[in-house]
């Protein structure tokens, strides 16, 4: 009696644990083809909430480089200003309604000599570049600066001999600005406009006033009201407070447009710009403070346009690559490795959907450059896949039957596998960190490609091959001829 049972356990035994293989394989087939779905939902409907989010070079747009100058300016400080010089042209982008621009802040890597601050404007659909600079340009650098007079009065000394030089017979000779710039250099003559760190990105709101007769200005002249943040006029006050008696300069664009006398500090958080301005200037003026002052100079640098058609062209070029890439894949798969190919076709079928569900979700904005890590990260995926059934293939000739040659396979197979995508993995690190914003877009995706591949290879293809069919090599023509590979039968 107690002989008897032991073979039913073991029946029962395996019963369940094929029923198990069998669920699992199913489980994962039935995840596969509802993201299948959901991807293709999220395609075909255009008001998706999580559509393919394209680059500027797949979806057509204008694309603006512009330098930032933080000369002079605490290095600590640069990455808070970049940060509000992004919010600032945010702003001013979103005002003209153009969809999810894309507006980010590019350093140059501490490998180089010199460091850059720039930053990137990506404006899809936008495919006139000049409307865009000057939108862009419209917004303001305020800055506020301490005069010393003697500098300048220095300044103005050497500028007015570099006008006009009388030579002993009376003729006169004319000096070029750089003469005298370069003149006043070589005497010590200072800058006399003194930087305060006072900016227009301490600015909370600006509107339009007319100055009273009392206020020392002329009688219903236009001025522009400017009211600070908290941290702004805490600033504005310890300057006022301690430069009484001294000039404070404001600076709009570069060119000085008031220098009123400090006559006692200013602790309301509050100025004023006056500068003969008519009312529609200055109505002007407070709307594009309103809209965000610069916080540092920029200069554009570099302007691309691409046009929509050209783009789509990309694309479609792109994905018809991809698509044929993937078919000649499957298709040598399934004839070099027959029903273990299929196996791994099914798994990488899962890898593409996995991947284009990520895009979709994370989201992830989808380049040229990106599509290529994609199509590249498909052959880690086919890679991985050709090492578990080479090995495989080694087991099946030493007389294993198939499901232990597989188990066999992948624990043969994992090493060369690890390595080979922890090392891409560092490469795609590596190029994130260091490289330019195109390179990143390359980067993430083949990163990204990588480590699902891995995944696809270890968990959907072994799951799948292991609700397979135990089979001894050679018991069954058709499933020895389906479990081989190669040109052998």
């Amino acid at each position: 009696m107690a002989n008897s049972s032991v073979p039913e356990k073991t029946s029962t035994n395996t019963k369940t644990d094929a029923f198990l293989r069998f669920f699992r394989a199913v489980v994962i087939v039935a995840v596969i083809g509802w993201l299948a779905s959901t991807v293709y939902s999220n395609t075909i409907n255009d008001n998706s909430d999580n559509p393919f989010k394209l680059g500027l070079d797949l979806a057509g747009g204008s694309h603006l480089i512009y330098e930032a100058d933080v000369t002079g300016i605490d290095p600590l400080e640069v990455p808070d200003l970049m940060n509000t010089l992004r919010d600032v042209i945010e702003k001013r982008i979103n005002i003209f309604g153009v969809s999810e621009p894309a507006i980010y802040v590019e350093t140059s890597s501490f490998v180089t000599e010199e460091q850059h601050q720039r930053l990137v404007v990506e404006l899809p659909g936008v495919t006139d570049v000049s409307e865009a600079v000057a939108e862009i340009g419209r917004t303001p650098l305020l800055e506020f600066k301490l005069l010393d007079p003697e500098a300048l009065a220095a300044q103005n000394a050497v500028a007015s001999i570099g006008k006009e030089i009388e030579d002993e017979d009376g003729a006169k000779a004319v000096v070029s600005n750089v003469r005298t710039s370069s003149t006043a250099e070589t005497l010590g003559v200072g800058e006399p406009y003194i930087d305060t760190g006072l900016t227009g990105r301490y600015l909370e709101s600006a509107r339009l006033e007319f100055a009273g007769s009392q206020s020392g200005q002329v009688a219903n002249e236009p001025i522009v009201s400017l009211r600070f943040t908290s941290e702004g006029g805490k600033l504005f006050a310890d300057i006022t407070r301690s430069h009484v008696g001294e000039q404070l300069a404001i600076f709009l664009d570069g060119e000085m447009i008031s220098s009123p006398r400090i006559n006692e500090a200013i602790t309301g958080g509050t100025a004023i710009i006056s500068g003969n301005f008519d009312p529609a200037e200055a109505r002007a003026l407070a709307q594009n403070l309103n809209f965000g002052a610069l916080p540092v100079p920029i200069e554009l640098i570099s302007t691309q346009t691409i046009g929509a058609t050209l783009g789509q062209e990309v694309l479609d070029k792109g994905v018809k690559a991809g698509a044929v890439g993937f078919g000649l894949i499957l298709l040598f798969m399934i004839l070099w490795y027959r029903l273990s190919g299929l196996v791994a076709g099914i798994a990488l079928m899962g890898y593409v959907i996995i991947m284009l569900a990520l895009f979709q979700y994370i989201p992830v904005t989808l380049t040229a450059a990106g599509l290529a890590g994609f199509i590249i990260s498909l052959g880690m995926a086919v890679d991985a896949n050709v090492l578990v059934f080479e090995r495989m293939k080694e087991e099946l000739r030493a007389g294993k039957n198939s499901r232990e040659a597989a188990v066999e396979g992948f624990n043969r197979a994992w090493g060369a596998i690890r390595d080979g995508n922890v090392t891409s993995i560092l490469s795609a690190i590596i190029l994130f960190w260091f490289g330019s914003s195109l390179v990143k877009g390359f980067a993430l995706v083949f990163g990204i490609g990588v480590v699902v591949s891995m995944l696809s290879a270890l968990v959907v293809t072994r799951t799948l091959l292991m609700a397979l069919p135990d089979v001894k090599q050679g018991e069954n023509k058709i499933w020895s001829f389906l479990f081989g590979c190669g040109l052998s039968k």
